[in-house]
């Protein structure tokens, strides 16, 4: 379930980041509707984006470590525009998803991305009990 509402608040946040004329989504031409398409297409999107996420994101940071601790954090911002960028390259190969114009616009993506899911991520975590 937790999975499904990320998948969810990054499709909206990936709509976010499509209001940058850099970036654009092209939308699965198969299904009915425009407004279904765009839906669909940000829907398969967010999922190869936290796929990505899992598996090379995990390996890169692991490897990324010391940088992290000389950069105080700061190179999880390239790290993220990295992913989203691959994410697009991924997605090109079927003629629809996700299109970053240049590296630098995915870097100010990621963190649109980033703090949109920050914001969410306060609303939707779950309460803990005090025992």
């Amino acid at each position: 379930m937790r999975f499904l509402i990320r998948v969810v608040v990054n499709a909206f946040a990936i709509w976010v980041v499509t209001l940058i004329p850099a970036l654009k989504v092209t939308v699965i031409p198969f299904a009915p509707g425009e407004t279904l398409q765009l839906v669909l297409t940000l829907l398969l999107v967010a999922v190869i984006f936290a796929i990505v996420n899992t598996i090379i994101g995990t390996v890169i940071k692991v490897l990324a470590f010391p940088l992290y601790i000389l950069t105080l954090g700061l190179i999880s911002l390239i790290i993220n525009g990295f992913l989203l960028w691959l994410t697009a390259w991924l997605t090109h190969w079927w003629n629809w998803g996700l299109r970053v114009e240049d590296f630098w616009w995915g870097v100010v993506a990621a963190l649109v991305i980033s703090l949109i899911n920050w914001i969410f991520g306060i609303f939707l975590r779950p309460k803990r009990r005090n025992d």
